[in-house]
């Protein structure tokens, strides 16, 4: 019995190691880590527990009953994160590519079962060559038991994804259904058909890299919500993120420890150019507002022109959307409405309240924009802020036009409490093109047109440039100070502990997808 078990533990150590020392030593040259290293750095010292560690593919055909591996090509148990329970699953691209088999979706689906069971996050880190072509449907079969769980798992606990290597065919979907996808430049990729397939179909040259690398898709496809230079800086970001969010949906973040003090920031003060036309950075309102260096930006390479993201505010836990001024004046396009409903929904699932910084002159015009569905893109973000239950309050600094004002978590979609700078400008659209349409004829039949115009334009912003006419209507709560937004927020946000809300009984609703 004794030997039995020594030799058992002998392959076992074998397939820890994925390969060998000369393996893991290259890895190491490479920054790339070995299944068992990530995990060992994910989670907190000795707090590993494995699950599965014995189990071995099934497949006689093909010569693959000469080829048996403990473990079969994936890692998974749970640990602890910070002392906070998670549950993980690692590929092991040393073991058959880490290919997916029958056995190796088994194990991945059983500990997402335990993750639901127990309600807490769910971590996989990605490194596969997708399916195991020896097991033919079977493999398939696999993905889609996975595939099935993200769904049953959707906004009940976090799900992350790291890439850590290829992540091809089928194998993409299940990170896609997650809610935070972060890639490792340089060694990772993903895409549902590879260069070879693309040129034979489409004749187009294209590396792995171009195709589906961290780069592309943090910059242009927007799949990748976070990318990291190597391993270690990956695992790092998935062990932040974490801290923001809570264990599941029954949940809240925890509070860190904070007294209440002098929160008056007069850096907020001189942030907003005198021409309204100029732009500033909205991440100087942010840090402004937040508790110092608390701010995790999620998506920060795709549509710039919002920001999202996740901070602290007097401890608390809270989701920002920002317009961002420096790019495209701020304004709402397809990629920026689709990046910020994401994020609105994802907030909203997991009980993190919502701030909005609202500085918008409008959506993006334009026959490319229209075609490519404008009008339902930005009602994603309109449906993901009306549906959102979550304590939702609103800043605008400076412009806030036409139906974009409604959009940006207006008084009109739910939003508890709406707050404006003596900067912000609430109107239909700017002064200029108001006046023009307004005053057309006078404009037309005066001696001096252009004289007319800026006369009918200063009266135009004197009545609807400014915050007033809408706080008048109770459109906005009260017209604040910028240097005591920070002051306000803390007290308004621990005022909405406690919120509760009756929606009326459905099975879901219809997102305008």
């Amino acid at each position: 019995m004794e030997s039995k078990i020594k030799s058992l533990n002998d392959k076992l150590a074998k397939a820890y190691l994925g390969g060998g020392e000369t393996r893991i030593k290259k890895q190491h040259e490479k920054k790339k880590l070995t299944a068992r290293e990530r995990i060992n750095y994910l989670l907190d010292d000795h707090s590993f527990e494995e699950i599965g560690a014995l189990v071995t593919h099934r497949t006689k055909d093909f010569g693959m009953d000469k080829q048996v591996f403990y473990g079969d090509g994936v890692i998974t148990g749970y640990g602890t994160i910070q002392q906070r329970l998670v549950y993980v699953f690692a590929q092991d691209f040393t073991v058959f590519g880490g290919s997916l088999s029958e056995t190796h979706a088994e194990k991945i689906c059983k500990i997402m079962d335990l993750a639901l069971k127990v309600g807490a996050p769910l971590i996989g880190l990605n490194d596969s060559g997708g399916a195991r072509i020896q097991e033919g449907v079977r493999s398939l079969g696999g993905y889609a038991d996975i595939f099935y769980k993200n769904v049953q798992a959707s906004g009940v606990i976090p799900q992350i994804s790291g890439i850590m290597g290829p992540c091809a065919g089928g194998a993409v979907y299940s990170p896609a259904m997650t809610d935070f996808t972060l890639m490792v430049e340089d060694s990772s990729y993903m895409f549902v058909t590879g260069p070879n397939v693309v040129k034979t179909v489409t004749n187009e040259e294209v590396t792995s890299e171009e195709l589906g690398g961290a780069s592309t898709h943090a910059t242009k496809s927007g799949v990748a919500h976070k990318t990291s230079t190597n391993d270690v800086a990956c695992l790092e970001d998935i062990k932040t993120l974490l801290s923001y969010l809570p264990q599941s949906n029954k949940e809240t973040t925890a509070q860190l420890p904070y007294t209440l003090s002098n929160e008056i920031r007069e850096s907020l003060s001189s942030i907003i150019p005198d021409n309204a036309n100029k732009p500033y950075d909205m991440h100087e309102v942010i840090s402004g507002i937040i508790d110092d260096n608390s701010f995790y930006e999620i998506h920060k390479d795709y549509a710039e022109n919002i920001i999202v993201g996740f901070a602290r505010l007097g401890g608390r836990s809270i989701g920002i959307v920002a317009n961002q001024p420096l790019f495209l004046a701020g304004v709402l396009d397809v990629n920026s409405s689709k990046k910020a409903a994401r994020f609105v929904r994802f907030c909203d699932c997991f009980n993190i309240p919502l701030l909005v910084l609202e500085d918008v002159p409008g959506f993006l015009p334009g026959t490319d924009q229209e075609w490519n569905g404008i009008i339902v893109h930005g009602a994603k973000l309109l449906y993901a802020l009306s549906e959102a239950t979550v304590p939702r309050i609103t800043v605008i600094t400076r412009k806030a036009y036409g139906g974009a004002y409604d959009v940006m978590n207006s008084k009109h979609i739910g939003a508890d409490l709406n707050y404006a700078w003596p900067s912000a400008e609430i109107a239909v659209m700017g002064a200029k093109g108001a006046a023009e349409i307004i005053f057309k004829r006078d404009i037309q039949s005066a001696e001096n047109p252009e004289e007319k115009w800026k006369e009918k334009e200063a009266e135009y912003a004197d009545l609807f440039a400014n915050p007033y006419s809408a706080a008048e209507r109770g459109f906005i709560d009260e017209v604040i100070l910028p240097k005591h937004t920070r002051r306000k927020l803390i007290k308004a946000f621990a005022s909405l502990e406690k919120k509760e809300m009756n929606l009326p009984k459905r099975k879901h609703g219809n997102i305008p997808l």
